[in-house]
């Protein structure tokens, strides 16, 4: 939806822009990302994009999106993006080509690689604006004591590993990484792999089962481990869920 303040007569209405005019990112000539937000092009609405181009084992860095829903679109190359899903507490790989999108829900932690040479992506995000907090950012901005003594780790190694993240990352590996080595063959991450779904099929989904439920899993119930002490709404009148309490049967009325 545009926004309804905008008064399309005045000479200030921008409607087209070249992305090229507003680079968010260049790591070198085959890895860069240009980016179109309502600070670009005035008469867009709820929707924001990334223009993303990468080469063989050139990461998007590990991000999440605090306001935004990212759907990706290949539009040539090819690309896997991972996600965390913070239901199931699974790392989950999408392989992608041309025509083919993934789509990464608000908030979750998830990160794009691509596969092949003269990968160029799509990102559009239901936001005017998106935002972004990045692993990098996390790395380098969280001491390195605290990290140690929150996880057990020897922290001069902490210090050691993360001294070379200086800046926020964006494309990965840095140009100037010394340890960078050839990605493997396949040039896409293998673990909990899960391969294109055709069109029109139902994936995770077993017979008798709700989409996006495991076997002999209760919806939502098994997310109360992963979330504290946070209650889905939808699941406190549930019976099963831990926080069930039988509603009380008011008599007074009844003839």
């Amino acid at each position: 939806m545009a926004t309804s303040y905008m008064d399309f007569t005045l000479p200030t209405t921008q409607f087209t822009y070249d992305l090229s005019n507003n680079p968010l990112f260049k790591k070198d000539e085959n890895n860069y990302i240009n980016s179109l937000s309502i600070n670009q092009l005035n008469t867009l609405g709820n929707v924001s994009l990334l223009d993303i181009f990468l080469s063989t084992g050139n990461v998007v860095e590990p991000h999440t999106h605090q306001n935004a829903t990212e759907l990706v679109y290949c539009i040539s190359g090819s690309a896997v993006v991972s996600l965390i899903n913070p239901f199931t507490n699974e790392l989950l790989h999408f392989p992608i080509t041309p025509g083919q999108v993934a789509n990464v829900p608000q908030g979750w932690w998830h990160y794009e690689m691509a596969t092949v040479d003269h990968t160029h992506l799509l990102a559009i995000f239901d936001a005017p604006v998106p935002e972004a907090i990045f692993g990098s950012d996390i790395l380098r901005l969280t001491p390195a004591n605290l990290l140690a003594h929150t996880y057990c780790l020897d922290e001069h190694k902490v210090q050691e590993a993360l001294a070379p993240i200086q800046k926020t990352v964006i494309i990965g590996p840095p140009a100037d990484c010394p340890t960078s080595t050839a990605p493997v063959s396949s040039g896409a991450p293998n673990v909990n792999h899960q391969p294109y779904v055709m069109p029109n099929a139902q994936p995770n989904v077993q017979p008798n089962m709700q989409p996006n439920t495991q076997p002999n899993m209760q919806p939502y119930v098994n997310r109360l481990p992963y979330w504290g002490t946070w209650v889905d709404p939808r699941i406190i009148h549930e019976p099963g869920c831990p926080y069930y309490r039988e509603l009380p049967v008011n008599t007074n009325n009844q003839g």
